[in-house]
């Protein structure tokens, strides 16, 4: 029974210890209404939160560089198809060199590139992959930084439309 307990009393510690660390990861990240991205998409066309309105919606940073975020494409590809989703290359290089990657990882997803990182900055990220989930009305509902399951920001999404 003993062993029982310091198992869950393990279990609980570091479960602690993981939103411990994500409320510190979390910490600067913008709350609100999300701040505006006046840029435009890889294709040229502007890049504007508007065109999200009355839906819930994602706002994810990611780096061409980072590991973790290759391992999130597929979800966001597969969430792109079903919901709203806008993405922030951050501090990958300048326009074509983002659509180059994006090209060869054959992803099809509306690119903002921020190479300076002054969208990221806007949002207070200090880290990708950055997921901010909107709520109909534009305001920031949800937010985290690092692997996060696909089922995970989908239940986030479900939860900012009501």
């Amino acid at each position: 029974m003993a062993v029982r307990w310091r198992r869950m009393l393990g279990w609980g510690a570091v479960v602690a210890l993981f939103f411990a660390a994500q409320g510190f990861l979390n910490r600067d990240m913008a709350s609100g209404p999300a701040p505006a991205i006046e840029s435009r998409f890889l294709d040229g066309s502007p890049a504007s939160l508007d065109s999200l309105r009355g839906r819930p919606a994602i706002v994810y940073f990611w780096a061409s560089w980072c590991p973790i975020c290759g391992a999130m494409e597929d979800k966001i590809e597969s969430l792109a198809g079903d919901h709203a989703v806008i993405t922030v290359a951050y501090q990958s290089g300048d326009a074509a060199e983002v659509a180059r990657h994006v090209t060869e990882r054959r992803l099809d997803w509306l690119v903002v590139p921020d190479p300076d990182g002054t969208i990221g900055a806007t949002y207070g990220i200090r880290g990708v992959p950055a997921f901010f989930v909107l709520g109909p009305d534009g305001t920031i509902r949800s937010r985290s930084v690092g692997f996060t399951p696909e089922w995970l920001l989908r239940l986030r999404l479900w939860l900012a439309a009501g």
